[in-house]
């Protein structure tokens, strides 16, 4: 087992992350049609340190570039507690993770499915809160050689402001930002924050999303496009909607990004068969939050995590 220091002791302030459900227009599915238009982004800057240095695009790009496909592990913070996030943070990366993409606890998730809600209650019940997601990430992002992908609802997002979040996400180390609820119509104002702060806005299409907005998105879209591979929650399916291999061969017509796939992928034969498929990066939740989550102590999850993390790895070209 991967040896990881317990030297991150981070102490929450109880205080609930709940509030009322806002904006349920999901970018994958807001039937309004907006054409987004991409602002001028200055160049990248160049690398200093390694992969350290790198953003989820350029990080992606090199493996693309080697014919290889992504391993993209998600976990929620605070389950069961930030101190065994951060060690879980570090072992992932340990194991391979090409990028980490963390949940950030939420009253309402309601684009998960029954597990990471689950793990999102029992994160909110030890008294997790952003602040404190992002103090711990703030210690263990520079103990990280792949960029983290921070996912939160809208929620939290609207509660501080759009700009103080993007600030506080960026100085916590992360490099980019999932956001499952975020109207169709506000994805570019949110974006512009975004890139202010030098970080990368990843946005959903699914199997169903029309051609045209599929355009729209993929263009729009930074780090990499995520391909939902269903219509639904998240949580592990028997089998992988074939329709993925056909909407993956499409949207590689109109873009040169990064594609990674997820909800529902849960096994190696999962894993193997999307990458054979053509995606470049393989995206898994609820089935690596179950490790955790199902586990008698801390401990225990992180044994089960770092197992099913490397089965997971091992499978990938």
């Amino acid at each position: 087992m991967v040896t990881v220091p317990r030297r991150f002791t981070v102490r929450a302030v109880v205080a609930a992350t709940s509030g009322a459900s806002i904006g349920r227009a999901v970018a994958m599915s807001t039937p309004m049609r907006l054409v987004v238009t991409a602002p001028r982004v200055p160049a990248a800057p160049v690398p200093v340190v390694g992969r350290r240095a790198l953003s989820v695009a350029q990080t992606l790009s090199k493996i693309k570039e080697q014919g290889k496909t992504a391993f993209i592990p998600y976990i929620t913070a605070g389950d069961p507690d930030l101190e065994t996030t951060a060690e879980a943070l570090m072992l992932l990366d340990a194991c391979g993770a090409d990028v980490i993409e963390l949940g950030v606890p939420f009253s309402d998730p309601y684009a998960d499915g029954p597990i990471i809600q689950a793990s999102a209650a029992r994160a909110l019940a030890g008294g997790t809160t952003i602040d404190a997601v992002l103090s711990m990430l703030k210690e263990v992002t520079p103990e990280l050689s792949c960029p983290v992908v921070l996912l939160s609802y809208l929620g939290p997002i609207v509660r501080r402001g759009a700009a103080n979040f993007t600030a506080a996400v960026k100085e916590a180390g992360a490099k980019g930002l999932i956001v499952p609820d975020l109207p169709y119509a506000e994805t570019c104002e949110f974006r512009n924050e975004a890139i202010r702060n030098g970080l990368e806005l990843v946005l959903h299409t699914t199997p169903t999303t029309p051609a045209e907005r599929t355009k729209e998105i993929a263009e729009a879209s930074q780090g990499f496009v995520y391909l939902v591979s269903v219509n639904g929650v998240t949580g592990p399916r028997a089998t992988v909607d074939p329709r993925v291999k056909d909407r993956l061969r499409e949207i590689k017509q109109v873009t040169d990004k990064a594609v990674a796939v997820g909800f529902g992928i849960s096994t190696p034969e999962h894993v193997r068969q999307v990458a054979d498929w053509g995606a470049d990066a393989v995206i898994i939740g609820s089935a690596m939050v179950k490790q955790l989550g199902g586990a008698a102590s801390p401990r225990e999850g992180l044994k089960r995590l770092e197992e099913y993390a490397k089965s997971l790895k091992d499978t990938l070209p």
